[in-house]
Parts: C-alpha cells; structure tokens; sequence
C-alpha cells in the first residue's frame, strides 16, 4: 500500500495546477498563508513549506510584506542601437515606470570621464534610480550625463522621470547605442533590498555608452538587471552594438 503524500506536497501539487491552467495568472498575488490555511485546513507552517518548494521550483516569489506572487515570464528586452527602456517594457506588454534613487551633480570618477570624454572630475548628473516591470523591480540603474553639456538637466530629469524625454530638450532624442557590455554578478544587501531579492541573487550588468548623431557621448550607463526577470536579445538587426562576454563575479 503506497504511503498517502505529505499534507504540504498535495497543497504544493493543487497550486502547481492551478497556476498551470491559469487560475493564477504571472503576477497575481496568492492568497494570504492565512486563507490558504483555512481552505486546506491546515496550520500556517504547513501552507508555508508548499509555498517553499514552488518558489524553489521558480513558481512563485515572496515580496517582503506585499505576499507571495505567481513568478511572471522573463522580460523580452531587446538591446539595439536605439535601446529604451519604455518601448521595451511597452513592446513586451508590461507596463513600465520608474523609482528615483538619487540625482545629484558630483565631480566624474576615472571610469565616468573615459566614457563620455571628460576631463578628470568634470561636472556630471548622476541618477540612480529603479525601474519596475508592472509592480515588479526589474533594474537598478544609475546614469551620468555631463553638466556642462547639459546644464540643468536634473530638473528636466526630475520633470519628465525619463533619460529621452528630458534629453529631448537638449536635442539629444536620437541618440544611440555604441557599446555595451554584459557581466554577471551577485545581488549585494543594497541592491536586494532595491530589487526585492535576495542577497546574492544572479544579476546582469549591463554597461552601456550611448552617443549622438555626431559620435559624442551623451549618457553613460550601469544597469543591474535581475537575471530571472529578464531576457536580455541582443538585437543583430541594430548595427553598431558591440557586446563582450558575459562574466560571473
């Protein structure tokens, strides 16, 4: 006689199916692991190890203080010459916005001046900020442009909450892409807590410089994506993006 399955593991096996025929479709928020409790009559520690094992099985993820949600399918995010964050997110049919972090005016490090052709501890706006898939953080971001290029660009940052849109105002809607760079890396306690994942989740840096029309750099670029919500296409159809290879920290 086959020993009956574990209270957890038929829970587990109900809400696998029901994911699996829509009843919880990417995004939804499961029920409370009180209501779940109620409606397998179980206790709480029962419901809690089932949710375990379907968020180990990438099923579902647990949002400190928000609950559990149905893990959504990676983000299709096409990098081209002309890579933007919203068309992106509106091409892939999710709805996008942004969380700003920081912007302020700060003197370049090394790394900042060789990528927009600066002189050392030339005046930038950095902006750090975090953008969301839907409700769901998807990157954190933070880009620098030069102030003396583009003074008063932080309070058109500000105004519009978007990098083209505040350039715009600058002439600077067509930039491009002219490198970018992709390394992998491991979550630090201050990106999990921005991202809402756990300390050393796999992340994706994406290292980018953007240009104008005329070769000039505009904005230079580091973004952690979160490597399980996003599908990074490095789109052959746009020349002039150069990509080097992925790297684990």
């Amino acid at each position: 006689m086959s020993k009956p399955a574990a209270l957890w593991q038929s829970i587990c096996d109900t809400l696998r199916a029901e994911i699996a025929q829509g009843a919880w479709y990417p995004g939804a928020r499961l029920p409370s692991e009180a209501e779940l409790a109620t409606r397998f009559d179980v206790n709480r520690h029962t419901v809690r190890r089932a949710l375990q094992v379907l968020a180990e099985e990438g099923l579902v993820h647990a949002r400190r203080g928000a609950g559990v949600f149905v893990r959504a399918a990676p983000v299709r995010y096409p990098i081209g010459q002309r890579t933007r964050f919203r068309h992106n997110l509106l091409s892939a049919g999710r709805t996008p916005s942004r969380m700003l972090l920081n912007l302020a005016r700060l003197a370049s490090a090394d790394a900042e001046s060789r990528a927009l052709a600066l002189p050392t501890n030339a005046p930038i706006y950095v902006m750090e900020a975090v953008s969301f898939a839907d409700d769901l953080p998807l990157s954190l971001a933070r880009s620098c442009f030069c102030a003396t290029r583009f003074p008063a660009l932080d309070i058109a940052l500000r105004a519009t909450g978007s990098v083209t849109a505040a350039l715009l105002q600058f002439g600077g809607a067509d930039y491009l892409r002219q490198t970018t760079r992709l390394t992998g890396h491991n979550a630090d306690p201050t990106q999990a807590r921005h991202l809402q994942i756990a300390t050393g989740a796999a992340l994706i840096l994406s290292e980018a410089i953007n240009i104008d029309a005329a070769g000039l750099p505009v904005e230079y670029g580091r973004t952690f994506f979160v490597g399980s919500r996003v599908e990074l296409v490095l789109d052959g159809a746009e020349a002039g993006t150069t990509v080097t290879g992925v790297q684990q920290s």
